[in-house]
């Protein structure tokens, strides 16, 4: 059936569609930016331990009650510092005995010198034989040697009774005690452990070949201020450090060496135990490929970018990445100088599509 007739309104709606046709979407917007190419330091990153530069285990050189603790733990302490006091009773008395026991030997080897300058001139006279004053002279060699004796007896006693104040040898900060007032301790028996905090050493395992680029970047004591710390919070330690050495030998189960490096600790925020990220830049890329990491995406472990052509169509490339450098990363395989790629819209491009590019921000 043919419909001749149509109401004013349809007739309007009608005329007005055919009078302005619906247009085709534009290109899409996306922001690029150009692949810069410039020289990049090369950094290596490694998981660290941070331990004193000396740590001083403290162990009692004699056996006794402990008497006292003098130190504050966690202080900082001083050489010579006392730390702990042992029963000094037992000991004072063996140095009593051992100096009664000097003072008798030096009266018996007194009286044989005597003796001994009494005979000479008689002998000499020959009012007495040569065998008694050979005789007073052998006396008198071994009452030396009795004093001699008894004077090590008495050093050893003494030494021994100074041996209860249980001192720090070195400046450090000292530890919790691991022995209480009361406690029978000997030399098998750590009472606390003393370390040196400032500087501190960092000790981390590097590869064979990031070993190579340590030893080739610091020859010659180069380097200094060098080493960057990350703390575990994710914050920069301020002050840089510098390496300190490596280990004598490779271990050939892991294919690392431990290498050292020490870093100011004024303050004492550091201590033995932490985990950081150490850093270093150990050798220069020239030439190299970065873009902002934001253009870089990851499908099933593999890294791509879209790079927009001369035809502002989207070409979608597998690349490879290497070290990041701030907000940028190198791309060692996959880009070449003058491309652009896309930095915003990424999610929305696909290969082959028009695009209308614009400077990203």
């Amino acid at each position: 059936m043919t419909i001749r007739y149509l109401t004013p309104l349809a007739a309007a709606i009608l005329l007005a569609g055919c009078a302005h046709p619906t247009k085709p979407p534009g290109p899409l917007q996306v922001g690029v930016t150009a692949v810069i190419q410039q020289d990049v330091p090369v950094i290596h990153e490694w998981i660290g331990t941070l331990d004193g530069m000396v740590n001083a285990e403290i162990r009692p050189q004699v056996e006794g009650y402990v008497l006292r603790q003098v130190y504050r733990e966690g202080s900082q302490v001083h050489k010579g510092q006392t730390l702990f006091e042992i029963d000094p009773r037992q000991f004072a008395a063996t140095a009593t005995v051992a100096r009664a026991a000097l003072a008798q030997a030096a009266a018996g080897r007194d009286k044989a010198k005597l003796d001994v300058d009494r005979f000479t001139p008689l002998a000499a006279q020959k009012a007495i034989s040569q065998q008694e004053l050979d005789n007073a002279q052998a006396a008198l060699r071994q009452a030396q040697a009795a004093v001699d004796s008894a004077q090590a007896n008495l050093d050893r006693a003494t030494l021994s009774l100074d041996w209860t104040r249980v001192v720090s040898p070195i400046d450090g900060v000292a530890g919790i005690a691991k022995v209480q007032v009361g406690d029978l301790v000997n030399g098998q028996r750590a009472m606390t452990t003393v370390s040196t905090l400032d500087p501190i050493k960092v000790y981390f395992n590097a590869t064979e070949k990031e070993y190579l680029d340590w030893a080739r970047a610091w020859a010659g004591g180069g380097g200094k201020g060098s080493l960057e710390l990350v703390l575990a919070d994710g914050s920069a330690y301020g002050p840089h450090g510098d390496p300190l050495l490596a280990d004598r030998n490779v271990d050939i189960r892991t294919g690392t060496i431990t290498l050292a490096g020490t870093f100011p600790n004024p303050g004492g925020v550091l201590r033995p135990g932490q985990y950081g990220k150490v850093r270093a830049a150990v050798a220069t890329e020239h030439n190299a490929l970065l873009v902002p990491q934001r253009a870089v995406w990851d499908v099933q472990g593999s890294a791509q970018v879209a790079v927009v052509g001369g035809d502002n169509k989207v070409d979608i490339r597998a690349v490879r990445t290497g070290p990041r450098v701030g907000p940028l990363v190198v791309v060692e395989q996959g880009l070449a100088p003058g491309d652009r790629v896309v930095v915003e819209g990424t999610q929305k491009v696909t290969a082959g599509l028009l695009v209308a590019p614009t400077a990203g921000k």
